[in-house]
């Protein structure tokens, strides 16, 4: 995901709502737990009536609500997402080869904490060697060998798994296997798709556009849902998540999209802008829900801790990853393959 700041949710779109439920989204049984201690009935317990609560000082009741806090580091992040931002910009402009290395190295930093996750929570051994070292190919491949090439590089990544994977005890090979083809897609192929759109004449425009509509539709998902938010979007993936914060996320990355397209993308119009803004809004937040879903399933809030105030690298990838190969693909339909 983009580098958008963490807050509590407040029944509004928040990034990180997944984590104020703690693992296996326990937060809310935890509240009801906590909110039923003592007799469930008056009768439970007739020798011992509930006390009554002392009442409330004028004082306290004149004091205002206490500001909400930040669920992270706030400066931490922000000073972190500055120098990401920085660093991709330059290598994007600079020399397009260097933002080539830029994505292989998220890749490869993306597998292993994938790898190592569900190695710690589900005993899943998904190899890192051939995933790491084939998805880093895959990347290079679609740079310089189109669409063609990433589909052989990933081919080859999962006979590579598959082979690399005998070398150990047959109990938890299928499994294991089934894994890592599934990692090689979810990371390094997807993330390929930049790369074609890279490939481009006008390549660094396009991957800029496309950064800039997946931040924004977080960042317009965040400040609506949080301010306006009241109706759930998915509460049993991600509670935070409301109805009212994917209108904003569509009507951000519309206008977004039409701006960029109208004056980045060569041979682009305002109204294909539209139509690729809502498209990034969707996929966005589908991408979010499904790493909602998988860090769910294994218990735990981040994939890492390696971004302070962001947690791990797949932690910002989660709506880019399945947001690249829809903006390519709508690129290559409304102004060609460049």
């Amino acid at each position: 995901m983009p580098i958008v700041p963490d807050f509590p949710d407040p029944g509004g779109d928040a990034r990180s709502a997944d984590h104020h439920l703690g693992p296996g989204g326990s937060g809310a049984a935890d509240g009801a737990t906590a909110r039923l201690g003592g007799p469930l009935f008056r009768d439970d317990d007739p020798q011992e009536p509930m006390p009554t609560p002392p009442p409330a000082s004028p004082r306290a009741a004149s004091q205002p609500p206490q500001k909400k806090k930040a669920g992270r580091d706030l400066r931490a992040a922000i000073g972190v997402g500055v120098g990401l931002g920085a660093v991709i910009v330059a290598s994007l402009f600079v020399v397009k080869a260097l933002f080539v290395g830029v994505i292989a190295v998220a890749v490869v930093v993306g597998l292993w904490e994938l790898t190592t996750r569900l190695q710690e929570r589900k005993q899943i051994k998904a190899p890192l060697v051939p995933l790491a070292v084939g998805g880093a190919a895959m990347v290079v491949a679609g740079y310089l060998r189109g669409a063609e090439g990433a589909w052989v590089a990933m081919a080859l990544t999962a006979l590579a798994v598959l082979v690399w994977r005998m070398a150990d005890t047959p109990e938890g090979y299928l499994k294991d296997v089934t894994a890592g083809v599934f990692a090689a897609f979810y990371v390094p192929f997807l993330a390929t798709f930049v790369a074609l759109m890279l490939a481009a004449d006008d390549g660094p425009q396009r991957v800029l556009t496309f950064l800039v509509l997946t931040i924004v539709s977080d960042t317009g998902a965040y400040a609506v849902g949080w301010r306006f938010g009241r109706h759930k979007l998915a509460p049993r993936i991600s509670p935070g998540k409301t109805r009212e914060g994917l209108l904003g996320a569509v009507s951000f990355a519309m206008v977004a999209g039409a701006l960029c397209m109208q004056f980045l993308v060569d041979g682009g119009s305002w109204w294909q802008g539209l139509l690729l803004g809502l498209a990034v809004a969707v996929s966005a937040t589908l991408g979010d829900l499904g790493e909602s879903m998988i860090k769910r399933d294994l218990g735990i809030k981040d994939m890492g801790t390696l971004l302070p105030g962001h947690g791990g690298i797949m932690d910002r990838l989660d709506s880019l990853l399945p947001t690249a190969p829809v903006v390519w693909l709508l690129l290559v339909l409304f102004v060609g393959s460049g």
